[in-house]
């Protein structure tokens, strides 16, 4: 039956009545009341397309749509209601089940060829303007593809990439899109990729996409990203478009199943094979009806034939194995079940176990050209061990490695032995710094990281006064990688609440050395590094944003909790003058009275942080960081007229300014800021200049080139630079330091100090945080947010601005007169 214009707009003015009362939802109903067009009506769809006269009225339906918004709804309430394929399952069940359902999305939609315009338009806002699995990205490409192997279209898949290209390179998707979106997006472009660069296409897309300048410079902007799972989304595209241009690019860092590696190896087995390829087979002896369907893939060689249990001629004595072959090999032609019973057992000797090879290992008649490495027994000796005073010998570079392995294993033991053992821990602390920071893992040592960083942590905790110094001096030189440099700040940290007796994290950096732990308290060694819960990871990877975070939270609530358990000034004042004697006292016989001393007072070290607080950790960090700061943007301004080419960019100078180290660096500074409240110093010296360093850092630039891809905003109060060109993490730590000084300035003196002899400090940033969260309020994206990220950033502004108008509610009146005597 012929059908008539007529017909076909009444039944687009009717999806457009069913779209306008809801009957075609995005999300699949999860109540029987709720409408649901494609629920209702897909089955029947599905079966009646094999009809060519019923195939060719969905795609004409689509096509004569007026009104672009109900056919987005329609598609979208489409893909939602199609059946659902595992997004990394490569067996052959899961690439039939996605080319089903592509070749029912052909039925329904038509096929998508490089002139459909108005179709690629709506396509690309459903495909690309909303968040689908991975498993509805294998459907789309096999889809465009064209579903068939006969009818494969790399015109339509050169589309599809470029559309998808232009969204993966994007900025704003690239920092602020959650891992799900960047998962959906990267699985699009590798399917895409994939069916592009099989054997046989023909086509020129994946060679210009690798000389792409748009493309390269994405890639340096997944891999300044902050979560190492989306960095690993660029650097596996980034591999697999170089392959596919017929070059080689391998980042060499995909060992193991963290941080996104197990994610993008499945997908990179998913992509060897395509599910275009997958074959259809009718299958009419299925006792689940006429329909059911018989699933091969053609790679892959069917296996042989063997004849049943009841097919096999009776034998009288079935353990006869004898008779048994005798009779199988009289029934079947085919002599490879003759073979494998009846064949002689190997000539070749077996392989040695485990035990074995251990103990070949351990005899001393093989081992002859081996020497055993020494454990030192001075720190000189460690040190020698650790850097070499004459440089590396040819002759000694094979016991190099088992010279670096013994000596990370006894350097913690060594130097907490020689704490308290004169000078000679101060003699060689300095040495020990400089060679175990600058110590390279070349020998892919086991626990390298961990038992360096157990080493450093030691030295800070035991020489404070040489190992800090040295420490602080070597953080700014540009020779040092990222990862050594978040040691260098880690074991300040770590060190100095170790000094301060505040508890640290239980990480195997810094937990007792398994030597000494009972074998019943924990699991083999395998398993006890298998089992450990995602917690403990993060732990392990980012000690100091852990203890930061807690810190920041934790000075919140105590301003949450502060009217229900204020105690007025003159009683805690009295308590603290009033102290009770001690019970018993001892006279020595020149009259003096000595008291005994508690088992805490006995435990202290010998050194306290808040007696080198100030002097050996805050002000030179501090002082050396403004130093460095200066030299930078003096190098920049000498260059600024030159070309852009020749101009100096002092933010990736030894990756310093780098956002991703600065904000470890702030948040190393706040974590010893907290330590070090209670020293004599705190209010008057290291409270203004740290507060005064995380407003600079979170308002001003730091270097010509931080925020360039952004929109400049000069309307901001006092010239401050936008919040929008500073990185989130870059400002969320800023705003915790500041958190931590005022919340510190609140608890010691009420805020007194700090809002009258820094008034406009105090103003300056209650005015920031307020601006950075009115920012929020509104919508407007940071750099680096998104998610987890935005959260953080919100609740530091938060706790800024209620623990500033804490202070300055208190101290307003005599605020208002130092600001009017000034």
């Amino acid at each position: 039956m012929k059908r008539s214009k007529g017909d076909v707009i009444s039944v687009n003015y009717i999806l457009t009545k069913l779209v306008n009362v809801g009957v075609f939802p995005v999300t699949v109903p999860t109540s029987p009341s709720q409408p649901s067009f494609f629920q209702s009506t897909l089955p029947s769809i599905r079966s009646n397309l094999t009809s060519p006269s019923y195939a060719s009225i969905w795609p004409e339906i689509i096509t004569a749509t007026p009104s672009t918004f109900t056919l987005q709804t329609v598609i979208a309430s489409l893909f939602t209601h199609i059946k659902k394929v595992e997004g990394l399952d490569a067996l052959a069940s899961a690439r039939t089940v996605a080319k089903e359902e592509a070749l029912l999305l052909s039925g329904i939609l038509g096929r998508m060829t490089k002139d459909s315009d108005d179709l690629w338009d709506t396509m690309n806002a459903v495909l690309l303007g909303r968040e689908w699995t991975v498993g509805h990205a294998r459907i789309f490409v096999c889809w465009v593809a064209g579903c068939e192997r006969n009818q494969f279209d790399v015109e339509a898949l050169e589309t599809l990439l470029g559309n998808v290209v232009d969204l993966w390179t994007n900025a704003d998707h690239i920092r602020h899109s959650l891992l799900n979106k960047h998962h959906y997006i990267t699985a699009l472009l590798l399917l895409t990729i994939s069916y592009i660069s099989a054997p046989g296409v023909s086509s020129a897309a994946i060679k210009n996409l690798a000389f792409s300048p748009l493309f390269i410079k994405s890639i340096s902007t997944y891999l300044t990203h902050l979560d190492p799972s989306v960095r690993r989304c660029g650097m596996m595209i980034a591999e697999e478009v170089a392959r596919g241009a017929g070059k080689k690019l391998d980042f060499a860092d995909w060992d193991g199943e963290n941080d996104g590696k197990a994610w993008c190896k499945a997908i990179r087995v998913l992509t060897k094979e395509r599910d275009i390829d997958a074959e259809i087979v009718e299958d009419s002896g299925n006792e689940a009806g006429e329909g059911a369907k018989n699933v091969n893939i053609r790679e892959q060689p069917a296996p042989p034939s063997i004849p049943s249990q009841g097919n096999l001629p009776k034998v009288t004595k079935p353990q006869d194995r004898t008779a048994l072959v005798q009779d199988v090999t009289e029934y079947d032609s085919d002599d490879s079940l003759t073979g494998y019973i009846t064949s002689p057992s190997s000539s070749r000797s077996p392989s040695p176990t485990p035990s074995e090879l251990e103990e070949i290992e351990k005899d001393p008649t093989l081992r002859v050209t081996q020497k055993k490495i020494a454990r030192p027994v001075y720190l000189a000796q460690l040190g020698d061990m650790i850097r070499p005073a004459g440089g590396l010998k040819p002759e000694a570079e094979e016991d190099e490695a088992q010279k670096q392995q013994v000596a990370l294993d006894v350097a913690e033991e060594q130097i907490r032995r020689k704490r308290s053992y004169g000078t000679e821990l101060e003699e060689n602390a300095v040495n020990l710094v400089y060679g175990l920071i600058g110590l390279q893992d070349s020998y892919e040592l086991e626990g390298f990281s961990q038992k360096r960083q157990a080493a450093l942590n030691a030295l800070v905790a035991c020489c404070p006064r040489k190992a800090a110094l040295a420490m602080i001096e070597e953080f700014f030189k540009n020779q040092y990688s990222a990862e050594q440099r978040y040691a260098i700040l880690n074991a300040l940290a770590l060190g100095a609440r170790e000094l301060a007796s505040l508890p640290i994290p239980e990480t195997p950096a810094m937990q007792t050395p398994e030597r000494i732990s009972f074998t019943s308290k924990r699991l083999p060694p395998m398993l006890h590094h298998k089992y450990l819960t995602a917690a403990d990871q993060q732990l392990v990877a980012a000690p100091v944003q852990n203890l930061l975070e807690g810190i920041s939270r934790e000075a919140i609530d105590k301003g949450r909790d502060a009217a229900a358990e204020k105690v007025p000034a003159y009683v805690r004042e009295r308590q603290l003058r009033i102290k009770k004697p001690a019970r018993i006292t001892e006279v020595t016989k020149d009259g003096t009275v000595t008291r005994p001393q508690s088992s805490q007072m006995m435990a202290r070290p010998a050194t306290v942080f808040t007696d080198v607080a100030a002097e050996y950790f805050i002000c030179p960090l501090i002082n050396r960081f403004w130093l460095f700061l200066r030299d930078e943007q003096t190098r920049e301004a000498r260059t600024a007229q030159q070309p852009t080419l020749h101009q100096y960019k002092g933010s990736g100078t030894g990756l310093i300014l780098n956002a991703l180290v600065l904000s470890h660096f702030m948040a190393t500074l706040a974590v010893l800021v907290h330590a070090a409240r209670h020293a004599k110093e705190w209010l008057a010296i290291v409270a203004p200049d740290a507060l005064e360093l995380a407003v600079t850092v979170g308002t001003r630039p730091l270097s010509s080139g931080e925020g360039e891809d952004e929109d400049a905003d000069d309307n901001l109060p006092g010239g401050q630079a936008s919040a929008k060109g500073k990185e989130a993490a870059l400002l969320t730590t800023s705003l915790e330091l500041a958190l931590v000084v005022l919340d510190g300035c609140v608890d010691l003196d009420g805020g007194r100090t700090m809002s009258l002899e820094h008034t406009a400090l105090v103003l300056g940033v209650s005015e920031w945080a307020e601006e950075v969260l009115s920012r929020l309020e509104k919508g407007i994206k940071m750099l680096g947010g998104g998610g987890v990220q935005e959260m953080k950033l919100r609740r530091a502004a938060a706790g800024v601005v209620l623990k500033a108008d804490e202070v300055t509610s208190r101290w307003k009146r005599s605020m208002i007169d130092v600001l009017s005597n000034a």
